[in-house]
C-alpha cells in the first residue's frame, strides 16, 4: 500500500515537472522573432512550434512515460541549445542590460566617487 501511494505520488511529480517543462519551452519558442531563428541558423520557429506543441498535447492526453521521456528531451533540446542561441542573435544575451558597460550602475555609470 505504500509502495502504491509512493509509485502515484512520483508518477504525478514527473508528470508536472514534465508538463510544466514543456509549457515553459512552447511559451519561450513562442516569444522568440522568427527571423532570430534564421539568424541562429537553427530550424525555423514552425518546427520548434509544432514539436513543443505536440509534446504538450501528448502529456497532458496520453500519460505515457516513453512519450513524456521524448517530449522532455526535445524540450531539453530547445531550452540548452536553441533558446540560448536565440538570446544571443536578439541581443538578449546574459548580462546584457540595454547596451550599458559592465560599470554601469541600476542609475546609471559607476564613476569610483568621482
Amino acid at each position: 500500500m505504500l509502495r502504491a501511494g509512493f509509485d502515484s505520488l512520483l508518477s504525478l511529480t514527473m508528470f508536472l515537472v514534465f508538463t510544466g517543462f514543456a509549457v515553459a519551452a512552447l511559451v519561450f519558442a513562442a516569444m522568440a522573432r522568427e527571423d532570430a531563428y534564421r539568424a541562429a541558423d537553427k530550424q525555423t520557429k514552425k518546427f520548434w512550434l509544432i514539436i513543443l506543441g505536440v509534446n504538450l498535447v501528448l502529456n497532458l492526453l496520453l500519460p505515457m512515460l516513453f512519450l513524456q521521456i521524448a517530449g522532455v528531451i526535445a524540450a531539453i533540446v530547445f531550452m540548452v541549445d536553441v533558446r540560448p542561441a536565440l538570446a544571443q542573435v536578439s541581443g538578449g544575451g546574459r548580462g546584457s542590460r540595454g547596451g550599458g558597460s559592465s560599470s554601469d550602475g541600476p542609475y546609471g555609470p559607476y564613476n569610483g566617487g568621482r
